[in-house]
Order: C-alpha cells, then structure tokens, then sequence
C-alpha cells in the first residue's frame, strides 16, 4: 500500500473535532472580488490597522541588534516583563501580584488559553463557555476533550439566570467557567456585581474562573471595565488573560500574559516549559516599554475606536438598521434587519459583500446563537467605514421601496 494511501486512511479524531472555519467561505469570497478589481472595505476579521508606538518600535530594534537577545529566552516570560505585568495590575486594577508565582508570559491570550486547556482539564470535564463567543474560547476545550457546556451571551438576557440555569443542567460538576468581558463579538460587559456574585458562586460550587479582558482598554462613554481579579476573592478562585494586542496596537507581536490563582498560573507554566521557548526575547523587552511607560497610549486607542464606532453607528441607523453604541471592544454586534434574518448569517454575510462591497463576520462563526447577528470590526478608518455605511444604504434602498437612493 501506498504512503499517500496510508495517510488518507488515517483519521485524526482530535481534528475531525473541529467544524469546518465559517469565516474562510466569507474570505474567500473576499479575495476573489479583490482579483476582479472590486474595492471591498473589510470589517471582518478583529486585526487592529493603526502602528505600534514608535517607543516599543525602537526598543525592539534596539534589543535585536544585541546578539544576547537571539538565544533561547524562557517559557514564562523574562523577570523584568513579569515584573512590569505586576506593577502594571497594580497601577490599573490595584491587585497585588508575585511576579514569580502569579504570572507567566503567553504568545498572545489565544495560545495561553488553549494551552491552558491543555494544562487543567482532563477528558471528560465539564466547561462552561458563552454561546456564542471568541472560537478559541470553546475549541480550546474540545481540543482537551473536555465536555463543553454553554450558556446564552445574547443582548437583552439575564446573563447570570443563564449561567445559573447551564450549572443546573450540566448534567455534574462543572470544572471551569470562561468569561469575557468586555465580551468578543456581542460587545456585552460585565452587570454590576456580578463578578462578586461569580467569586462567591465558584466557591460553593468548586469551579475555576477564566476570565479573558482582551478588550479592557478600550471602553466608551465614560465606561471603565473592571478586571475580574479586582474583585475580593477572585484570586483565591481563577485567573485571567490580558493581551497587548489591541491596548498597544501589537497583534502581530504576539504577546499577552495570565495572571492570578498560582495553582492555575503554575499548571499553564509547568505545561508551557515542555512546548515552547516563549516569545522572542527582543519582543519581550519591547512589550516591558509598553507596560511601563505608554498609560496613556490606551485612551488615545480607545478613542479612535469610539469616534469609528460613532460613525458606523450613526451610517447604520440612517440606513435604517437598528443599532446601537456598545460600551466598549472594537466591533459592532449587529442583528440582521428582519428583511433577511431568515437567512442567517453566513448568507446575509456574502449578501453584502456581493451587494455592498463590504466584508463581516457572520454570526455563527461564534456560535449558534449568534446566527441572527454579523460582528463588524473597526478596523479601517472613519472615512472608509463612512463608505461602508453609505455602501449598505444604496444596497437597502434598492431593495427596500421608499427609502431614498444615496448619491
């Protein structure tokens, strides 16, 4: 028998795990109107458009023309980048930190939380993730053969009822809950009180907390997002992910951080010591100048992306979709206008790309209960999102009579 015959019958039962990637039928969609020259303005994918900070620039280039940087550096993060997490948790969510024991370094929150996964959960374990939410969130999990459970992270629900209610019919002890907030696509925060409400919860019913604040910088109208840590007790019962990615405009760099419960933190560091090196040492010390001396670089994020939001949100509603301004996250959770609802996502997704020229992401990419909505990303400037918005009116007048042509 053939080798390519061998490996055609072998099954990668791990793999076959994973749905087939919604987002790549849009994408592909994409690409090929670009090849015929069409101008597609795309507000799919959560991939930050503005520079890094010249200072971190600089001191990357710095710290790589130094031969020392090009070895290996070390899995959990060098102590210098452990120590400006700490200082930086302190000055921002006045929790106190051991940079030795309560934080380990990660190759951006994705790679932590799937290696997290790894780390903490046996077959057969059950997690509760949002439906619908960041893949990674639930994936992670499926790839360390957990039993994923979910409960409703949907606009207009009472999201700790919710979570009470998927606890009941988990069907045993669930091991882990994952939380998000400000939360990955339906932009929704966090109700007051209610991480106190999780602490005391996790106790009586002998779970961990996960809690991703990818999105914790970049908040609006006044709105500040509380770090899950910050909570009284919060330590004592989970851990949470920080990325640089977006606060610091460094996706690419691929760096972001876990911190908290030393229990978990230790889990993920014993874990990361067998699989990876961490990330490249230049970037490291690059990432210690953001933490140390750009605060203020943040709000100046933030409000790029609100004035951004503004302006989708104000084009959306003159071309008579309902939407409103989130509190926070760079993106728009926008439902289907009822015309098309039918169709789900995926389809009114091509639909207007096909008709609009404009690119987002479907729904149930995220989950199944995100098949009513699509998730724009602020991720082109407020010119070109202008254009979006313009581009979607023309394509609701012509199929809406009575609403007035864009010129």
């Amino acid at each position: 028998m053939s080798e390519g015959r061998v490996l055609k019958m072998m099954e990668f039962k791990r793999i076959n795990q994973l749905p087939p990637y919604v987002f790549s039928a849009v994408n592909d969609m994409k690409l090929a109107a670009r090849r015929r020259g069409e101008d597609i303005i795309d507000l799919g994918m959560g991939n930050p458009d503005l520079p890094t900070p010249p200072p971190i620039v600089d001191k990357l280039v710095e710290a790589v023309r130094n031969p020392r940087n090009h070895r290996y550096s070390t899995s959990k993060g060098i102590p210098r980048l452990r120590e400006a997490i700490a200082a930086w948790y302190a000055r921002h969510h006045q929790v106190a930190l051991d940079p030795d024991t309560e934080t380990v370094v990660t190759i951006g929150s994705k790679e932590g939380i799937a290696h997290l996964a790894l780390a903490t959960i046996d077959p057969g374990d059950r997690v509760l993730v949002p439906n619908p939410t960041y893949p990674i969130h639930a994936f992670s999990f499926v790839l360390a053969g957990a039993t994923v459970c979910h409960y409703p992270m949907v606009p207009g629900r009472d999201v700790w009822a919710d979570l009470l209610e998927a606890l009941d019919r988990a069907g045993g002890p669930v091991k882990a809950v994952l939380l998000c907030y400000p939360h990955n696509p339906t932009t929704l925060t966090v109700p007051e009180g209610f991480f106190e409400k999780v602490v005391a919860l996790a106790h009586e019913r002998n779970f961990f907390v996960i809690h991703d604040l990818a999105y914790a910088d970049i908040t609006f109208g006044g709105y500040k997002a509380p770090s899950f840590l910050s909570t009284p007790g919060a330590k004592d019962v989970g851990i949470e992910f920080y990325t640089l990615s977006k606060s610091y405009n460094m996706p690419g760099w691929r760096v972001g951080f876990c911190v908290g419960n030393r229990t978990v933190v230790n889990a993920l560091t014993r874990l990361k010591s067998y699989l990876d090196y961490g990330t490249f040492q230049p970037i490291q010390i690059a990432s210690i100048i953001a933490l140390n001396q750009m605060d203020d670089f943040p709000k100046q994020i933030a409000e790029v992306y609100e004035r951004r939001c503004h302006v989708l949100v104000d084009g959306l509603v003159r071309a008579g979709w309902d939407v409103s301004m989130p509190n926070g996250s760079m993106f728009l959770w926008a439902k289907i206008p009822p015309q098309w609802e039918s169709m789900g996502s995926l389809e009114f997704s091509k639909l207007l790309m096909a008709e609009a020229q404009v690119g987002v992401s479907p729904g149930v990419g995220f989950g199944s209960l995100g098949d009513d909505h699509v998730r724009f990303a602020l991720v082109e400037n407020e010119s070109r999102i202008r254009q979006a918005t313009v581009n979607i009116r023309r394509f609701f007048a012509r199929s809406r009579p009575g609403l007035a042509e864009v010129r």
